[in-house]
């Protein structure tokens, strides 16, 4: 089993039932989490279902507030923690009714898990690429590959998101480079057609990237599948 013990993982979006199958899953790889949401009602709810002596904290966060996901590093950096590894699990779905149907309402909503990865990836690139072994994750869709005109909306946010990430992972390959260091972060794409049965699958696969060498997983796209 992978060990992460003396690894900090933050996870973006942690109130979500995938979010607490991979707070569990860190937890017994031997991370330090913190879970992050924005809602204080379903952190605690989220907090009752950890062990209670588990290495996890819990922060409420607006994740599409800029300062607030600033004065989130900050509060972490002046407790003496830095982030070595990064799964953003905010997203939601809004689509139907054809190309009519994407509406502009949808789209900004949509739009919310975008900005709340633009702020964290940015918030956190430092301690990422500062860790002996960063690891960033975000999940996505198959629907960027074959978009359908009833969720151009969701595909096109989803695309944007990929893009992000794409550059995440050029700045950790660049920063290496600069340095004369060996690349030691990753940023990868986890797509899903749906959520539903992969949880778990999500968690591990996500564990898993410390098991690879940081070249071979940064700026990748990885299909996820039941059984896969």
């Amino acid at each position: 089993m992978t060990d992460l013990t003396g690894r900090t993982v933050l996870i973006a979006g942690a109130t979500s039932r995938s979010g607490l199958v991979a707070a569990r899953t860190l937890v017994d790889a031997g991370a330090q989490v913190i879970a992050v949401g924005h809602d204080p009602v379903k952190l605690e709810q989220l907090a009752e279902q950890l062990a209670a002596d588990a290495a996890w904290m819990t922060e409420a966060c607006d994740l599409t507030d800029e300062q607030a996901v600033d004065a989130l590093a900050e509060r972490l950096h002046a407790r003496g923690l830095r982030v070595d590894g990064l799964l953003h699990l905010v997203g939601g779905w809004r689509g139907g009714g054809g190309l009519a149907g994407q509406s502009d309402a949808d789209f900004r909503f949509l739009e919310r898990s975008l900005t709340a990865l633009r702020f964290v990836t940015r918030a956190f690139d430092g301690d990422l690429r500062a860790s002996s072994a960063g690891r960033l994750a975000m999940l996505s869709s198959t629907a960027v590959a074959r978009p359908l005109a009833g969720g151009a909306n969701y595909a096109a946010v989803k695309a944007a998101s990929e893009a992000w990430m794409r550059a995440v992972a050029q700045g950790f390959a660049k920063a290496a480079r600069d340095a004369g260091a060996d690349l030691a972060a990753a940023s990868t794409v986890f797509r899903v057609t749906t959520l539903e049965g992969l949880e778990q699958t999500v968690a591990d696969r996500f564990v898993a990237l410390w098991d690879e060498d940081a070249p071979d997983v940064n700026d990748t796209v990885v299909e996820l599948a039941p059984g896969r």
